[in-house]
């Protein structure tokens, strides 16, 4: 098993015990160990061939969390989970999914209306059932009735980073097949998007029938829905369905074009071909039904003057504006970052110590980090007054004059939390002392917009704060942004000089693309940053690249490409664009 299918189980036990009144605690140890799980650079399977021992050196992986990740890889299966499963039908969890209805209520709503499904969420809504419940009322109806929508796109389409995982392995599997001469994924994972509907896959083989038994027989497939030719089509056991189709050589760039879109791009190339006198579909482009390219994209591209586009630019946004002008930009990559500015250590809700994350960013030749643990408002993760951050600044001091780590620069940070009342979480004579302050809205995300944007405001003016982090407090799939206006708080982060995050956790990616590329246009420089809470969440940097080579940003639109020196010149900086 990889270790997406590991911690999906892992969430699964800790919903459905959520669902149940189960002790908190123990909900909070199993959702901590399906992030650590997911967060391994390490497959968790073969760290469970070696023992139990091995498994426990994980933070967050306990003596009961060992045996059971260790009996699901040995028997796909574990006996808690199907006892809760026999409990509660799994289409009940989808409940869990509206944004502000939780397992408490959602438990009601399952033993009080018999409700086992959006659907049937959905009906009671509008018959207004729900708001007669103790608990609950007519606000509470409309706010489920509003969260229904995220919801049911949750049942639909996966994380990229969750589609990436069965992906890879699937190209591997498929790969290892002699016959196999090319290979690519295609459609919205290949362009990057943020959520994956499903996938396809297209090869060139010589072979199709032995191409096909091959994927049939990967571990992830659960059931062939369909079966020709030259096309196949799996449901894997997470519900993700994959389409591969065998091509000739000579059309796999036009496939590969074809099948990647966007529809809107794909709009637009076609249009230029008629223009031109040919046509273009996934065989190949054509004049007067003769062949003339296909083989590859950039033959398919060059037949009508353009360059080959990156597959996260093809939105049918600017990337023609930028063929036909300056050209396309040099997109960021992660090997043009420097630094990351926003991660979390033992001292509140992170996994590993100070000294680990940053001997972690030393390994990976990272020139500075930022810790960021939280101000004390976030009781929940134990967050820091300011007694206990000096302490961890002084740490910090004392490590960077140590010499352990000559090449890496640490830096005093805080994600200071902006209050619900307005104002920071920390007075001014502490965050003076710090090299970097993010801050971020945990609490009172449902307050009306007015309240959202004099919080965010208050924050920006703040003589001491670096960055607004996670800008609209979205968690894709799962919660809807905050009634932010974001071509405000981009004027006002350029008006003050401050930096937005990109926050690179899959579960965020805030800013999204189009945000981005807005901050990018009013001159307001983007951090990307892990929010790393162990040393493997260090490597989520590479989502948040992703996302931004969607919004088309250049190493000169992100922060965090410079030096420490150069970058924070750049913090208080009004825009001149």
């Amino acid at each position: 098993m990889n270790n997406a299918q590991v911690a999906e189980a892992l969430e699964e036990i800790a919903d459905l015990l959520d669902f149940t009144g189960a002790n908190p605690f123990r909900v909070r140890a199993y959702r901590n160990g399906a992030r650590a799980v997911r967060d391994l650079a390490e497959h968790v399977s073969v760290l469970a061939g070696e023992g139990k021992a091995q498994l426990q050196q994980i933070p967050g992986i306990g003596a009961d969390l060992a045996d059971k990740i260790i009996g699901l890889v040995e028997t796909q299966e574990i006996p808690l989970l199907n006892e809760l499963r026999a409990q509660i039908p799994a289409s009940v969890l989808a409940l869990l999914r509206v944004p502000g209805l939780g397992s408490k209520k959602a438990a009601v709503l399952h033993k009080e209306l018999a409700i086992t499904n959006l659907a049937d969420l959905k009906d009671a809504c509008e018959a207004g059932r729900v708001r007669v419940l103790k608990g609950f009322g007519a606000k509470t109806e409309q706010t489920i009735l509003a969260g229904l929508e995220i919801a049911g796109a949750a049942e639909e389409r996966l994380l990229w980073a969750d589609a990436d995982v069965f992906a890879q392995e699937l190209l591997a599997w498929l790969q290892a097949d002699p016959t196999v001469e090319q290979i690519e994924a295609a459609g919205s994972y290949r362009r990057g998007r943020e959520t994956v509907g499903d996938l396809d896959l297209l090869v060139v083989s010589q072979q199709p029938p032995q191409v096909m038994d091959r994927l049939a027989l990967q571990q992830s497939v659960a059931q062939v829905l369909a079966r020709g030719d030259t096309k196949m089509s799996v449901r894997l056991r997470n519900g993700l369905q994959v389409d591969l189709r065998v091509v000739p050589a000579e059309s796999f760039g036009a496939a590969l074009q074809y099948f990647t879109g966007s529809k809107e791009h794909n709009v637009e190339i076609r249009s230029r071909a008629k223009a031109c006198g040919l046509k273009i579909n996934e065989y190949g482009v054509y004049r007067d039904d003769v062949y003339l390219a296909g083989r590859t994209e950039a033959d398919v591209y060059s037949t009508l003057a353009l360059p080959w586009f990156p597959p996260e630019l093809r939105e049918a946004r600017r990337e023609f504006e930028w063929a036909a002008g300056p050209g396309l930009p040099r997109l960021i990559t992660v090997n043009d970052l420097r630094g990351d500015l926003h991660m979390h250590t033992t001292a509140t809700d992170g996994q590993a110590t100070l000294r680990e994350m940053v001997a972690a960013a030393a390994a990976r030749g990272l020139e500075y980090i930022a810790i960021t643990d939280h101000s004390k408002r976030v009781s929940m993760a134990n967050g820091l007054d300011g007694p206990r951050l000096r302490e961890q600044w002084a740490a910090i001091d004392a490590l960077n004059r140590s010499g352990e780590f000559p090449t890496l620069t640490v830096l005093k940070g805080v994600e200071v939390d902006i209050l619900e009342r307005g104002g920071l979480d920390l007075p001014d004579d502490v965050l003076a002392e710090a090299d970097w302050v993010v801050a971020s809205i945990h609490y009172g995300q449902n307050q009306p917009r007015v309240q959202i944007m004099a919080r965010l405001f208050d924050a920006l003016r703040s003589p001491h704060v670096s960055a607004i982090a996670h800008p609209t407090g979205r968690l894709i799939n799962r919660r809807q942004p905050y009634d932010v206006d974001l071509p405000e708080l981009i004027r006002g982060a350029a008006e003050h000089g401050k930096l937005l995050e990109l926050n690179a956790n899959p579960m965020r990616l805030d800013l999204d693309d189009t945000a981005c590329a807005a901050a990018r246009d009013q001159g307001v420089p983007i951090v990307i940053s892990t929010d790393a809470h162990s040393v493997d969440g260090l490597l989520k940097m590479r989502y948040g690249v992703l996302q931004a080579r969607r919004a088309g940003l250049t190493p000169q639109a992100v922060a965090n490409t410079r030096g420490w020196n150069e970058l924070k010149g750049l913090i208080g900086r009004a825009s001149t664009a």
